[in-house]
C-alpha cells in the first residue's frame, strides 16, 4: 500500500500524464454545475469515487493548442509534472480512435516506485474532443482506473479548453484536482508562448 504521501505525489498526476491555471474560471467539481463533459456522446464515469473538472480561455488558435495536447510524447516538453515522467506512444502516426500510449512516472519515495499508466484513446473528433481511458498501476497494490474528457470549443479571442477526468479504484482520492489544473496551466502557457501564433 502506497504511503499517504506517495499517493498524494500521483495524484498529481493525471491519467494518461503528469501536466499543467494561470487564469482561468473557477474549478469546479464535476458533481456541481453542468452535466459530464463528453466527446462523440462518451463522457467519465459518473459513478467513479473521484470526478474533477475545470476549464480555462486560451489566447491561442485552435489549431496550436490541439497539436499541443494530442502530440502526447512531447507533453513533458511543456508540462512541469509533479515527479518525473516519460511517454511513449505504443503506435504510429496522429492521435486517433484507439491510440495507445503509456506513463512511466517516477515517483519520489523511499523506496522509489513507479506507476504506469497504459491509456487508450476511445473517441476523437479532431479539434473538438478528446477522451481516453486507462489504468494506472503502481506497487504494493495501487490501482486506479481513469476516464479523460477534453472539449475544445472556439470562443473570441481564442479556445476555451475544457476538461473532466474520474477516478475510480481503491486509490481514488475525491479531494485531488487530479493535477488538471496545473495541466491547464501549463498548455495555455505553452500555446500563448507559440511563435507561430
Amino acid at each position: 500500500m502506497l504511503s499517504t504521501r506517495r499517493r498524494v505525489a500521483l495524484l498529481a498526476v493525471p491519467l494518461a500524464v503528469a501536466g499543467a491555471l494561470a487564469t482561468t474560471a473557477p474549478a469546479q467539481a464535476a458533481t456541481a454545475g453542468p452535466a459530464s463533459l463528453t466527446c462523440q456522446g462518451k463522457g467519465v464515469d459518473t459513478t467513479a469515487k473521484a470526478r474533477y473538472r475545470s476549464e480555462i480561455l486560451i489566447h491561442a488558435p485552435l489549431r496550436t493548442i490541439w497539436d499541443l495536447q494530442t502530440d502526447v510524447e512531447e507533453w513533458t516538453s511543456w508540462q512541469k509534472p509533479a515527479a518525473p515522467m516519460t511517454i511513449k506512444r505504443l503506435d504510429h502516426g496522429p492521435l486517433r480512435k484507439h491510440s495507445r500510449f503509456r506513463a512511466t512516472i517516477a515517483v519520489p519515495s523511499t523506496p522509489p516506485a513507479t506507476v504506469v499508466i497504459n491509456s487508450t484513446v476511445q473517441q476523437l473528433q479532431h479539434g473538438k474532443c478528446v477522451r481516453w481511458t486507462g489504468p494506472a498501476d503502481g506497487p504494493g497494490g495501487y490501482h486506479i482506473d481513469g476516464v479523460h474528457v477534453w472539449n475544445f470549443v472556439k470562443v473570441p479571442g481564442g479556445v476555451l479548453v475544457r476538461t473532466e477526468e474520474s477516478h475510480s479504484g481503491p486509490h481514488a482520492d475525491p479531494s485531488s484536482d487530479m493535477g488538471l489544473e496545473a495541466w491547464l496551466t501549463d498548455l495555455k502557457a505553452a500555446a500563448e508562448a507559440d511563435p507561430c501564433d
